[in-house]
């Protein structure tokens, strides 16, 4: 019988499944990094894996803390400084990045700044950091939906998709011609962009998870793919890779928040009798 598993390791494993072997791939801390390192151990050892701050070609460890965290990063061929990594992206030698979404509009623009007002805002957000530049030159970019929200208008511009969609990416003469994002996964499915309007398309359904589920949380008409399908399940070799490497992310870092509180509490109840 195959091996159950968490939403959170579904997430990892299908975005781990799009790095393939060869690409030069830009990780951030969190689910980005985890995808690559399955995917180096499984189906890809020739992608070479980096980090913003500079680290390049390692394998990992364990689990970064932070972008520039030396400890997590085994074997690494060299390492350079943050100028370096954004020319290297400009330049044309990173072919995939992933980021983290907050806000999102059918044409994959991002907004990772402010909800709400920008001077009065009801949440101020992370910022831009290096996502500006790495959707706008590295030649695919996978976005990752966890908590976040579509909009038919952006709160803040943060950084671009595909504008106003068609070819007004290209026609712009900013990107390098054929890039962008070329997936958004969230917590319920997996949207690809039509080829003709670059308008976000549902191409996959998470086990559960019916199309009218994922409408309701749409402002717009959604686009739903003639064969649309349900999301591949996760093989036990995948399964166990994430639950080796980063058992926290296998539960969910608000179940082990919870489970960490409890086993403290009852340490503290242990000492008192």
């Amino acid at each position: 019988m195959a091996k159950k598993y968490t939403l959170d390791e579904l997430l990892i494993i299908t975005a781990a499944r799009e790095i393939k072997d060869g690409e030069n791939v830009i990780l951030g801390v969190g689910l980005p990094t985890i995808a690559g390192a399955m995917a180096k151990a499984l189906h890809a050892p020739h992608a070479t894996l980096m980090m913003e701050s500079g680290i390049i070609d390692f394998e990992p460890l364990v689990p970064p803390n932070h972008i520039a965290d030396a400890h997590s990063c085994r074997g690494f061929s060299y390492a350079t400084d943050l100028f370096s990594m954004f020319t290297m992206t400009y330049r044309g030698y990173v072919d995939v990045c992933f980021l983290g979404v907050a806000q999102i509009d059918r044409f994959g623009n991002l907004n990772t700044t402010v909800i709400g007002d920008y001077y009065k805002p009801t949440m101020r957000l992370p910022g831009s950091g290096g996502a500006a530049d790495f959707i706008s030159y590295a030649k695919k970019t996978i976005l990752t939906m966890r908590g976040g929200e579509f909009v038919e208008k952006l709160d803040y511009f943060t950084s671009p998709g595909y504008l106003n969609g068609g070819d007004s990416r290209d026609a712009s003469g900013l990107f390098p011609k054929g890039s962008g994002p070329v997936m958004l996964l969230t917590t319920k499915g997996v949207f690809q962009f039509d080829d003709n309007t670059k308008e976000l398309v549902l191409a996959r359904v998470h086990p559960g998870v019916s199309v009218e589920d994922i409408r309701k949380v749409i402002p717009w008409d959604l686009k739903v793919a003639p064969d649309i399908s349900e999301t591949e399940r996760p093989t036990d070799v995948e399964i166990d890779f994430i639950r080796r490497f980063a058992p926290t992310e296998a539960v969910g870092r608000k179940l082990m928040y919870e489970l960490g509180i409890a086993n403290a509490l009852n340490k503290a109840m242990a000492r008192k009798k």
